[in-house]
C-alpha cells in the first residue's frame, strides 16, 4: 500500500486552515445546536482567517448542456473548496455523494465535508473523480 504524504493532497494548505476553523467553531460553541448555527460561524471564522469564500453560491445542474435546476454550495472557499456542513455523528453515503455531484458540476477538485457532532468534529476530504482534464 502506498504511503501518502502532504505534498500528495490536494491544497494541502487551505484544507488545513478550513479545517482548523471548523475545530475552532466547535470549541467556541459546543455540541447540540441546529445545523444552521453552525452554517453561520464559520463564515465569522473564515473571515478572521482572511479566507476569502462565498456562502450559498448557486451551481447549474446541466443535463446535454442545458440548465435543468441548480445546487447551493455552503461555501465556495477561495473559489477552489467546496465546503460542507453538516450535523450528526457519521459520514452518511447520501452526503458523500452530494458533495461528488458539486464537484462534478462545478469542476472543482475538491470538497470537504465537516461534521458537527455530539462530541467532536468530523471531516472528510472528498477529491473529483469525474474532473475534466
Amino acid at each position: 500500500m502506498k504511503k501518502y504524504s502532504k505534498e500528495d493532497l490536494i491544497f494541502p494548505d487551505l484544507s488545513y486552515e478550513i479545517i482548523g476553523a471548523s475545530f475552532s467553531v466547535f470549541n467556541e460553541l459546543g455540541p447540540g445546536l441546529h445545523e444552521k448555527h453552525y452554517q453561520k460561524a464559520p463564515a465569522k471564522e473564515l473571515s478572521a482567517r482572511k479566507i476569502n469564500f462565498i456562502e450559498q453560491l448557486p451551481i447549474k445542474l446541466n443535463y446535454k448542456d442545458e440548465s435543468i435546476g441548480k445546487y447551493f454550495l455552503d461555501f465556495l472557499v477561495e473559489e477552489r473548496i467546496i465546503l460542507e456542513l453538516k450535523k450528526g455523528e457519521n459520514f452518511s453515503p447520501r452526503n458523500i455523494k452530494q458533495i461528488l455531484n458539486y464537484l462534478k458540476s462545478s469542476n472543482l477538485q475538491l470538497g470537504i465535508l465537516i461534521h458537527f457532532g455530539n462530541d467532536s468534529v468530523k471531516f472528510k476530504r472528498i477529491v473529483n473523480q469525474y474532473q475534466d482534464s
